[in-house]
């Protein structure tokens, strides 16, 4: 049962995942169905988390949009997710931000990486 399962979810890998870290600025283009018409839409936002391995693996994106904060997570590996553009680095020492959750304004940001 065990190498049935991994078959399926070899074959369900994308084989061009985006390359992106936490703390990273990017830009969602999610394929939205509305009726018999799709579109793609933009989520800009900064990561606040990557969990899981393969083909489970999803990320949390947060915006901040009219004052009120809106996250959004999606598995990388989704059909939905057309691809995942980074707009900045972002300099971090945690693998999840969920402090960001308290902040607002200037005190949300995180500090570019410069290389």
């Amino acid at each position: 049962m065990n190498e049935i399962i991994r078959k399926i979810e070899a074959e369900q890998m994308k084989e061009n995942a985006p390359v992106f870290n936490v703390g990273d600025t990017v830009k969602v283009y999610a394929k939205i169905k509305e009726g018999n018409r799709e579109r793609i839409q933009v989520f800009e936002g900064t990561v606040l988390k990557k969990q899981g391995g393969g083909v489970r693996a999803t990320f949390t994106v947060r915006k901040n949009s009219n004052g009120i904060g809106v996250e959004k997570t999606w598995p990388i590996h989704s059909p939905h997710v057309e691809k995942v553009e980074v707009v900045r680095r972002g300099k971090v020492r945690r693998a999840k931000l969920n402090y960001l959750r308290k902040r607002v304004g200037k005190a949300a940001k995180v500090k570019e990486l410069v290389r």
